[in-house]
């Protein structure tokens, strides 16, 4: 892959300090830099100047970016573009990265740090090999963001937090309800990250017993234990130079909880039955559905562990509160399926999407990426209807009049508190369809 000396830039801003300081900062780091004073010069220059990569400010005189963003997608050939945007003006910049196709964006005043990392990712996206092209395919249109969409404002700071810790090597602790998105939001730290062009490892500590979950994370070697035929590697080896996931970290057993805690602070491994420690080069995530500091208080997530990965905590809200960002998460999975079935669906019905944002999701997006997908399947092309929905999805949810007690809770006389307890919880879950997280957050 070529070095960033031979890699172009061209730099768009109005405010001429502005940008001959852009100029010479990216200069410096050896690419090769063009500027232009706003979006109309920039689309003259280009014509002779082939830029790997575009820094654009939005706000401009003649031709602003957003407009220069829509001419070279129109055009069919935009390199990876990064938006500068000012503070606290981050809900023009998600839109423009979800709307126009944009790599990401850099909050002012900018962080040579993060700018040079995603600098360096977006010039190699330009520039992938062969071998890469299926994650050119998935990048290409959405920038790092995949399914992920908003321009709420719980999202926008999901976005902000995500920008602001993914260059750095500090590990993070993703929380929310199944089917949230912690994984994604994993895999956008580590694309943006100086461990990107490392491996990407991530593990359910949830998955496996405790004598599985020893060997799978620290790796094992022959005859450490019956049935270990051959020296094997753990997850934190295979993530050497990259990053490592534990998902469901709150499942984990005590005990592995524990040599996990030596592992982060020493920085070394040993294989089950080895005597020689592997110096480790990894970043650390974690996820959870659980609200740790619950966990911690109950047992389930030792406290100095929980002090370890909580370095940078990033929360996701569930579904149910992203009425607003529905129609785009909508918009970004079908981009996702189409892709994956190789189908042409432009969209969803009124109706459709009507019942959508009367639904409570508690599967949250993984439970609306299964309902698109089956849509995308059915209908093909055009756009999704009722029709191709099952029908059950269409029947309202219990809200049954007040005079009703369909939706309450009766106890015979003489029934004993315990009894009255149980009642109610079985009930609520009921309502939730199982829900354990929603039902608590009903019954306080």
């Amino acid at each position: 892959m070529e070095g960033p000396s031979r890699r172009r830039v061209l730099i768009v801003d109005d405010e001429e300090s502005q940008r001959d300081g852009l100029a010479t900062l990216v200069g410096g780091w050896g690419y090769a830099v063009e500027t232009a004073a706003d979006g109309q010069e920039a689309l003259e220059k280009l014509e002779a100047f082939q830029a790997h990569v575009i820094i654009t400010d939005l706000n401009m005189p003649r031709l602003d970016g957003f407009e220069l963003l829509r001419r070279l997608r129109e055009q069919g050939h935009a390199p990876p573009t990064i938006v500068l945007t000012a503070f606290g003006s981050i809900e023009n910049a998600v839109a423009t990265v979800h709307d126009l196709g944009a790599f990401w964006f850099v909050e002012k005043p900018i962080q040579a740090h993060a700018l040079q990392v995603l600098l360096g990712r977006a010039a190699e996206q330009s520039s992938l090999s062969a071998e890469k092209e299926r994650l050119l395919r998935r990048l290409a249109h959405s920038g790092v963001l995949g399914e992920m969409a908003g321009r709420s404002k719980a999202m926008q700071q999901v976005f902000a937090m995500i920008q602001q810790v993914a260059p750095s090597r500090a590990s993070v602790l993703i929380t929310g309800e199944s089917g949230t998105g912690k994984e994604m939001v994993a895999q956008t730290i580590h694309k943006l990250s100086t461990a990107s062009a490392g491996p990407f490892v991530a593990i359910n500590c949830a998955a496996l017993p405790e004598t599985l979950m020893e060997s799978e994370l620290f790796g094992h070697e022959r005859g450490a234990f019956t049935g270990a035929a051959e020296r094997r590697a753990g997850c934190f080896e295979l993530a050497q130079g990259g990053t490592l996931l534990l998902d469901e970290i709150g499942e984990m057993q005590p005990s592995i909880q524990a040599k996990l805690l030596r592992v982060l602070e020493d920085g070394k491994v040993r294989r089950l039955g080895a005597k020689a420690e592997v110096q480790l080069d990894v970043r650390v995530l974690a996820a959870t559905n659980k609200v740790p500091e619950e966990a911690v208080s109950r047992g389930q997530l030792r406290q100095d562990l929980y002090y370890r990965l909580n370095v940078f905590h990033i929360a996701l809200p569930p579904l149910r509160a992203l009425k607003e960002d529905l129609p785009l998460i909508t918009e970004a999975l079908l981009r996702e399926l189409n892709k994956k079935h190789s189908c042409r669906v432009s969209g969803v019905s009124p109706e459709v999407m009507e019942r959508f944002l009367e639904h409570d999701w508690p599967g949250n997006v993984r439970e609306l990426r299964n309902v698109l997908e089956r849509g995308v399947i059915v209908a093909g092309e055009g756009t999704i209807a009722r029709s191709h929905l099952p029908t059950s999805f269409f029947k309202p949810q219990a809200t049954p009049p007040a005079e009703s007690d369909d939706n309450g809770v009766s106890f015979r006389v003489g029934a004993t508190v315990a009894e009255a307890e149980k009642g109610l919880i079985l009930k609520t879950l009921e309502h939730t369809r199982n829900n354990k997280t929603r039902a608590a957050e009903i019954l306080g």
